[in-house]
């Protein structure tokens, strides 16, 4: 069968993807073998392949769904030709940093993952992940490439969450990529303002087809002054910083008013560093915290919310391309002309 595997190259030592030719997986007591009907492409997926991620294992793909395709001894609740969502990783639950509320802090959470990845015509999802409640059954009439939505959107979920953001307050989304104008649909069924900032203006494009209240162009504007503008100079309530980039931090930081909330959900490059004054965060009671990865309690919401405004998610895949094209899908999603790129397996 066919997979895209990071592999490194050999004359500059870099990694990079490669489409191969590997042995179809079993699924082994306990596991599922899963055939791939769409697997979204990840903006961590590209760093994995510059060499630039800088958590968990090396995997390409992680925004796959399908349909089971093998079932494994001792596998009761799913069988052959379920559509299916699995999640790549699965915390324990019962762990200090579970208890504490921290699942993905859990050592077990990125101890597997799905084999040989997302990418791949069919992939093995291990006894630990069925075991713990990380593979969902879809709705007959959800469609993969929509479906391939519910991984990052369940990631938006607990980010949100984490903000505890109210009815009324204003949101800076720092950030108008896929997974930024998720949080913005996220943040409009909550009763938020929203605003959003970016330096594509089909990205922004979007955004203000979307409904949101502004969308700053990052490069022409500034972005702190624009928000400050709509607010009688106090800023928004919570910034989501829904890019990797250290300047959207800062942005973010002096985009927020004093004692408002600063989450930090895009993954930075490895050696990125802030230069900023802390004594700012001190005095003006900024609270700022990271969000990583997701658990199935917010994949079950995630699910949920993608399935009941199926229409409004479906617009965000823009683009989709056969696995054996999966350079053209790095290309559309690092030049930006696209927002959500999807890979099928033809």
């Amino acid at each position: 069968m066919k997979a895209v595997l990071l592999v490194k190259d050999a004359s500059t030592g870099l990694p990079k993807a490669e489409l191969k030719e590997v042995e179809k997986p079993i699924p082994g007591p306990g596991g599922l073998v899963v055939k791939m009907e769409a697997c979204g492409l990840c903006g961590t997926d590209i760093e994995k392949i510059r060499g630039e991620y800088t958590a968990a294992m090396p995997v390409l793909g992680h925004e796959a769904v399908g349909t089971v395709s093998a079932v494994g001894d001792g596998v009761d609740e799913f069988h052959e030709g379920d559509r299916v969502f699995p999640h790549h990783h699965v915390p324990d639950h019962t762990c200090h940093y579970c208890m504490a509320g921290s699942e993905t802090m859990c050592e077990m959470y990125r101890s597997s993952n799905l084999t040989p990845g997302g990418f791949s015509e069919f992939f093995r999802v291990p006894r630990w992940n069925v075991s713990k409640g990380g593979v969902l059954k879809l709705p007959d009439g959800l469609d993969f490439d929509v479906a391939s939505l519910v991984e990052p959107v369940a990631c938006c979920v607990r980010a949100l969450n984490k903000c505890d953001v109210k009815s009324g307050e204003l949101v800076l989304v720092a950030g108008a990529g896929p997974v930024g104008m998720m949080h913005s649909m996220l943040l409009k069924t909550m009763g938020a303002d929203v605003i959003v900032s970016d330096v594509s203006e089909g990205r922004l494009e979007f955004a203000k087809r979307s409904g949101v209240r502004l969308a700053i162009n990052a490069a022409k504007m500034d972005v702190p002054d624009s928000v400050k503008s709509q607010t009688d100079g106090r800023g928004s309530d919570v910034v989501i910083v829904a890019s990797g980039s250290p300047s959207a931090v800062i942005q973010g930081l002096r985009s927020v008013r004093k004692g408002g909330r600063v989450c930090l959900f895009g993954i930075p490059s490895r050696g990125s560093v802030l230069d900023y004054d802390i004594a700012d965060l001190y005095n003006s009671e900024l609270s700022v915290f990271a969000s990583y990865g997701a658990t199935e309690t917010e994949t079950k919401k995630a699910l949920a919310h993608i399935s009941s405004n199926h229409s409004d998610f479906a617009k965000l895949v823009t683009h989709k391309f056969p696995l054996v094209d999966f350079e053209g899908a790095v290309e559309t999603a690092t030049s930006g002309r696209g927002m959500k790129i999807v890979v099928t397996p033809d």
